[in-house]
């Protein structure tokens, strides 16, 4: 490792990045970069946001396929699909794209807003939440990132009730990714739609993210940094709340500032 010009022997931490095959009921449905860990929350939220289900009660079971190789069979998963779902995954499985979801990409805009809105046309949330809270969110999820610590080089996601506790995080190289395990997880633990949650995210917003918020019934979304023109369009249609740019007292509301007191 060669720091400021100097170099040495030292060992670096860097950020775990491997590929995680998800099957449903069998069949391959798509590979994920991913960092390993909270695998069969982020299978979960995967495909909540790929409109495979719809809710728990459509999954099964969650597994590792120990028909894998060796190599292979920490990061290959099968969930198997109960009720509508299996009508929708012979559908997405007919017209969805072969390809490996590196880590940035997310869904990379394969939905438009308005199959969206024809999916789940608005979040609930009838509330507001204190500017003080929403500005104290980035240093109370930063305050949870031990594998950030670590490697410099990983996302987060946090969800937050409307006092700004934390309830839930999850790092991954990928910040679709994070937001996945998070959904994933308060969808197998019974507690969707998430319409008393904040979500926060470490990076961007883009579309993806805040489609995935929506599915979860988040009304309200904070992000360390920019949205995208299409995210600010989803949450307008959507009735979500779209904060850019936390870092301190001051940020920026894109859509639906009624939340924010």
């Amino acid at each position: 490792m060669t720091r400021r010009g100097q170099s040495g022997g030292e060992r670096d931490h860097v950020a775990v990045e491997e590929p995680m095959e998800v099957r449903v009921n069998g069949a391959s449905f798509a590979v994920i970069m991913r960092t390993p860990g909270a695998d069969r929350d982020l299978a979960a939220g995967f495909l909540l946001a790929e409109d495979v289900i719809r809710d728990a009660d459509e999954i099964g079971t969650i597994e590792y396929c120990q028909d894998a190789t060796d190599e292979g069979r920490d990061n290959t998963i099968n969930v198997t699909v109960t009720g509508g779902a299996v009508e929708r995954l012979t559908a997405r499985l007919t017209d969805r794209r072969q390809v490996t979801m590196n880590s940035s990409c997310g869904l990379c805009g394969r939905r438009t807003i308005e199959s969206l809105q024809a999916r789940v046309a608005t979040v609930g949330g009838a509330w507001t939440v204190p500017a003080a809270v929403i500005a104290s969110l980035p240093d109370r999820l930063r305050a949870s990132q031990a594998a950030f610590d670590a490697t410099g080089g990983i996302h987060a996601a946090g969800l937050f009730d409307r006092t700004g506790h934390l309830q839930q995080s999850a790092e991954d190289v990928g910040r679709h990714n994070a937001v996945d395990k998070i959904v994933g997880r308060t969808l197998l633990a019974g507690r969707h739609p998430l319409d008393e949650s904040i979500l926060l995210v470490s990076g961007r917003t883009s579309f993806e993210l805040v489609q995935k918020a929506l599915l979860a019934g988040v009304p309200l979304i904070a992000a360390v940094s920019a949205p995208s023109s299409l995210a600010i369009d989803l949450a307008t249609e959507a009735g979500i709340t779209l904060c850019g740019f936390v870092r301190g007292p001051r940020f920026n509301i894109y859509s639906h500032p009624h939340r924010v007191g």
